[in-house]
């Protein structure tokens, strides 16, 4: 009698509210001990967080608690969120590519000067570089890289984010309580191991995205394909190509990482904390937008200098740090931040799409993992 009942209220609530009400039914009308014992070994089991007490012409029936709460889900495995940051920051990765190719465009326009030795400006804002990229190369040419981008963020993002937690806790040795070092400790780790894992789909997309279609005189593709690109840049600038601008990748990726996903950690930490949210959408979203827009602040620059380098042909540039003072000599401090606006842009769409979509895949992965395992 007790389990058709308990199944029936959990298929009907799934609450812990129903599986009181049921348990206090059966104490009212009955008091027998073995009533009384098989209920607090399935509190024990089912772990219901409430102190139930009950009692009948003034003889106490129930008075017990318990501390975790059910529905108790169960918390994400290291596997569920490698591939799950992979597989949302390619989502984030459809939606935003427009705006990352707007700019690159942005970032290395200035390189290029007319005969005159005039600088070229061919791009103004975000929306204008948008419409100039349709209008004289075609729809596409927003996505161009697409392929590569993909390729990248299922390497990288799966390492950077999805392993985030895991150097968590290895830096605080297994403790839930992560201080500011220790988050930031795991951030710089994740955020170069993905670099070095990364860099060459970060090469070919950077390349495909700066690789201008049917101008006059710009028209000639460097590559026809992603895998041809691959080849290509191994051919002619050795293996050693393919991680081109890794140190500033990594300098920029540690700084990304940190601002981003520690950022995000605090901010949906202390939104918990002070119960201004509950763990939901409006949480992860305000989170994450913050987390984009303190991420552009502080990772521009840096950004700027390794989408230049990347780019840039076999011995124009001696090294990241030349490249920057190059930039900083012939175009000013402000080159630092071009493109600011659609990095923004995107950085904070692409963190509110990434983040939500990550919290969600962790969320629905793991209540069906405990539905196969407990089919209550």
């Amino acid at each position: 009698m007790y389990d058709t009942g308990l199944r029936i209220l959990f298929s009907t609530f799934y609450s812990n509210q129903a599986v009181v009400c049921f348990f206090g039914a059966i104490l009212w009308n009955n008091k027998r001990q073995e009533d009384l014992t098989f209920i607090k070994t399935t509190f024990q089991y089912l772990k219901l967080e409430y102190h139930l007490h009950l009692s009948k012409n003034g003889q106490n029936l129930f008075n017990y608690s318990l501390s975790t709460v059910l529905p108790t889900d169960l918390a994400p495995t290291a596997a569920v969120k490698f591939f799950g940051a992979g597989t949302a920051a390619c989502i984030a990765d459809l939606i935003t590519f427009p705006l990352d190719t707007a700019k690159v465009r942005l970032q290395i326009q200035g390189e290029s000067k007319s005969s005159e030795g005039k600088m070229v400006v061919k791009y103004r804002g975000v929306f204008g570089t948008i419409n100039t990229m349709v209008k004289t190369e075609g729809p596409r040419s927003l996505y161009n890289g697409l392929v590569a981008g993909l390729q990248r963020q299922m390497s990288f993002a799966s390492v950077r984010i999805g392993l985030y937690d895991s150097m968590k806790q290895f830096y605080t040795r297994g403790t839930d309580n992560a201080g500011i070092g220790s988050r930031l400790m795991a951030g710089c780790t994740t955020g170069a191991m993905a670099v070095a894992f990364a860099q060459p789909t970060d090469v070919v997309k950077v390349r495909f995205q700066a690789q201008v279609r049917g101008a006059e005189g710009e028209g000639v593709k460097r590559y026809s394909g992603t895998m041809d690109a691959y080849r290509t840049i191994a051919r002619t600038e050795g293996i050693r190509g393919l991680w081109k601008g890794c140190g500033p990748n990594i300098t920029r990726n540690a700084i990304v990482n940190c601002s981003e996903l520690v950022t995000y950690d605090i901010i949906k930490e202390l939104i918990l904390k002070y119960n201004i949210m509950t763990d939901n959408l409006p949480c992860h979203f305000t989170a994450a937008f913050s987390a984009g827009f303190i991420t552009t602040i502080v990772a521009s620059p840096v950004d700027v200098v390794k989408t230049r380098f990347m780019n840039s042909s076999a011995g124009k540039y001696n090294s990241a740090i030349n490249c920057a003072v190059t930039m900083m000599r012939n175009e000013g401090p402000k080159a630092f931040y071009k493109g600011f606006m659609p990095s923004f842009l995107r950085l904070g769409s692409w963190n509110i799409v990434m983040f939500v979509t990550y919290e969600q895949i962790k969320k629905h992965v793991m209540r069906a993992q405990q539905s196969w395992e407990c089919p209550i």
